[in-house]
């Protein structure tokens, strides 16, 4: 499905598609009736627990967001998606800049980008919460619950999008650089306007893969009392003895929600790669 070659061709990964391209009707047909059938045995697998569906219609528009906490702040997966779409945001600057210092000639910004990606990519992220959330106020900072957990997740992820857009970056042929250079662009005309368009067709499924697991990873943020989905599961059915509709509620709301982030990362992927398919 992939065609990989070495940075300095610049060929990279030709973005996937929801079917292979010789797919006919048949064939979809048969896969959705493949999926049909995997979630009928989903669905009697859950079942055999003896569900209480009234607990869980009583208790899902609080997992899903719909109804606010008693302060008249979002929960659930509002509160998820709030605190993950701002990470996404913050990681992905942290990852660009990071990465550009990775191909930075200074010493000094080489060495910084290293260290954070080092540290960040080799040590737990419920670790790092802790660190941020109960080490800051020892310092003298004492962040709420949310604040810590966007940043926590934006500095992980950081350094994990900083390699996937180091290697994109990489990937485009160094003779762009030098055409752009000889029309008198300036070097940071050059990364804006040629060389990160046609990396982006290789940094977005890598990239749209750490943005769902962020999703699930915010789950983490739990441990801090903040009233995401897996704090909302937890707290009820830990109330109410009725711990699998609260986890099955949850894990079907993560799924929905990994499902929509991949509709947008297969847009992203028709529209960057668009130009690489009509060449092909």
């Amino acid at each position: 499905m992939s065609d990989t070659s070495s940075p300095e061709t610049g060929a990279g990964t030709v973005p996937a598609s929801t079917f292979p391209k010789t797919a006919d009707a048949n064939f979809r047909l048969r896969v959705f009736a493949v999926w049909a059938s995997l979630l009928a045995l989903f669905v009697f697998f859950f079942l055999s627990f003896d569900l209480k569906f009234g607990f869980i219609v009583e208790k899902l528009p609080f997992l899903t967001g719909l109804t606010l906490t008693r302060d008249g702040f979002i929960q659930g997966a509002a509160l998820t998606l709030f605190v993950c779409f701002f990470a996404i945001i913050a990681s992905i600057i942290l990852g660009f800049v990071s990465a550009l210092g990775r191909l930075s000639k200074s010493a000094v910004f080489y060495g910084i980008s290293t260290f954070y990606t080092s540290f960040f990519r080799g040590t737990p992220l419920l670790v790092q919460i802790f660190l941020i959330y109960l080490g800051l106020p020892q310092l003298g900072p004492v962040p709420a619950a949310v604040p810590s957990g966007i940043i926590a997740l934006s500095l992980n992820y950081g350094a994990y999008l900083s390699e996937i857009f180091r290697s994109g970056i990489m990937s485009v042929p160094k003779g762009q650089r030098e055409a752009g250079a000889s029309l008198g662009l300036h070097p940071w005309v050059v990364m804006w306007r040629i060389v990160l368009p046609q990396a982006m067709r290789v940094v977005i499924p890598p990239t749209g893969s750490q943005f769902i697991s962020m999703l699930k990873d915010s789950s983490l943020i739990s441990v801090m009392g903040v009233w995401e989905i897996m704090f909302l599961a937890q707290s009820f059915g830990r109330a109410a003895y009725r711990y699998i509709e609260m986890l099955v509620t949850a894990a079907v709301i993560y799924w929905i929600l990994s499902i929509c982030f991949e509709i947008i990362q297969a847009r992203l992927e028709a529209h960057y790669g668009k130009g690489f398919r009509e060449r092909h």
